[in-house]
């Protein structure tokens, strides 16, 4: 019967359930540091656009709304969805189920690489309409107003492109190691087991050239007439 790791041993990164929670050891996680920080990062991405990349009602990203929306979009779901890992990070070592913590770590692995993704598209998107804002158009503002929040939220969104990158790659190695463990523990044969078939009679002698049974003959006697 294949074992539980996540009640005797390890599975994905996590120790076994029921353990008590570790403030200190949980902020000292590499993924719960990185969410952090790209928590951070979607909060002045979202910020920053909020509050000073219209003017006159239009983006001063070319006058495109949707290069200004897309950035609040996705600066947005990142800040729910870093909230809501932040969690489940936090209750993952008390998650008994193999199962259950492979479901938590594939959603990580795949938004995580989602995120990366969509934060490169973003990048590229708002820096090329800011490049090619007209500093002579009506969207523009000539006084300066919300340059500074404009280049700050594409700064941040290429700065978000490595955590995420970063938060994949620990997701990657977790699911690797998760993947590992299960498969050691239930398919590790038991070297206490002992075999379902008897050994044959006299196998345990070390002789493999032992004679099989029925193989040695009783002598018969020799015939006696009888006496009259």
């Amino acid at each position: 019967m294949m074992s539980n790791p996540a009640v005797g041993g390890t599975a994905y990164g996590a120790g076994k359930a029921g353990g008590p929670f570790d403030p200190i050891e949980y902020i000292k996680k590499p993924q719960v540091i990185l969410r952090l920080i790209s928590l951070l990062f979607s909060i002045i991405v979202f910020g920053c656009i909020s509050s000073g990349g219209w003017y006159a009602n239009q983006c001063q990203m070319s006058g495109d709304s949707n290069a200004c929306g897309y950035g609040t979009g996705i600066g947005v779901l990142a800040f729910l969805f870093c909230i809501g890992f932040l969690i489940t990070d936090a209750l993952f070592e008390n998650i008994s189920s193999v199962q259950h913590r492979k479901y938590a770590v594939i959603a990580d692995l795949s938004v995580s690489g989602f995120w990366t993704f969509l934060w490169f598209v973003g990048f590229c998107y708002m820096t090329d309409k800011w490049v090619n804002a007209d500093p002579m158009a009506s969207y523009y503002n000539k006084r300066g107003h919300g340059r500074d929040n404009i280049q700050a939220a594409i700064a941040f969104s290429f700065f978000s492109i490595a955590t995420w990158a970063a938060l994949t790659f620990f997701a990657i190695r977790r699911y690797r190691a998760g993947a590992q463990d299960v498969f050691s523990s239930g398919y590790e044969p038991d070297p206490n087991a002992s075999s379902p078939y008897s050994s044959f009679p006299g196998s345990d002698t070390g002789d493999p050239y032992q004679q099989p049974p029925f193989s040695q003959q009783k002598e018969v006697p020799d015939y006696q007439a009888p006496t009259y």
